[in-house]
């Protein structure tokens, strides 16, 4: 097996993965496994199945390794397809439900600044205790920054559909938050 030098430029990595070189393949996996599974963990709440959708996303990216065209960054092109595997898992386990109903926009509530630096894992805990179709809208809109229209053709679902599911998931953590004493009212914040 060749041995391959120290990567200094991406894209000559990427063409020898794509030759099937083995090493560079190893190296792309090492370098981006963390975050990609960090993707992959967002939608699916245990780390183990978590980590299959990841390998999963992997066998893809490498057997499509030719359709990356180098425009935008490949860090970006791997997490749509790990996006798009957690969400492939996700509907087949049928774990997804999203409910059609309307509700009406609501103020933001405050967060006070002392209480603002909230722990990741304690975050992940309350974005897992929502469910399925909530976290999944709520993840692809806050935190991957899609759009309602795109979301809604990922999920084949309607845009309101997408705005509801997002609208409950943020009401559904502020309860959680104002439970925990983390969030305030505009009432509290007028106080002081």
């Amino acid at each position: 097996m060749k041995i391959i030098p120290f990567y200094t430029n991406e894209k000559r990595l990427i063409k020898q993965a794509v030759a099937q070189n083995r090493s560079a393949q190893q190296v792309l996996y090492e370098k981006y496994a963390p975050k990609m599974l960090s993707v992959c963990r967002q939608y699916v709440r245990d780390m183990h199945f978590a980590e299959d959708v990841m390998v999963n996303g992997f066998v893809k990216v490498f057997k499509n390794l030719d359709a990356f065209e180098y425009r935008g960054s490949f860090e970006g092109w791997l997490r749509k397809i790990m996006v798009r595997e957690s969400i492939s898992y996700l509907r087949k386990k049928q774990f997804v439900v999203f409910d059609d109903e309307k509700m009406p926009v609501e103020k933001p509530h405050h967060i006070s600044d002392t209480d603002s630096l909230l722990d990741v894992e304690y975050v992940q805990e309350l974005i897992d205790g929502l469910p399925e179709g909530y976290k999944m809208v709520f993840v692809l809109y806050a935190i991957e920054g899609y759009k309602h229209q795109e979301i809604a053709q990922m999920l084949d679902i309607s845009v309101g559909t997408s705005k509801s599911q997002l609208f409950k998931a943020r009401k559904l953590l502020q309860e959680n938050l104002r439970l925990k004493g983390i969030l305030s009212g505009e009432k509290n914040k007028k106080k002081g």
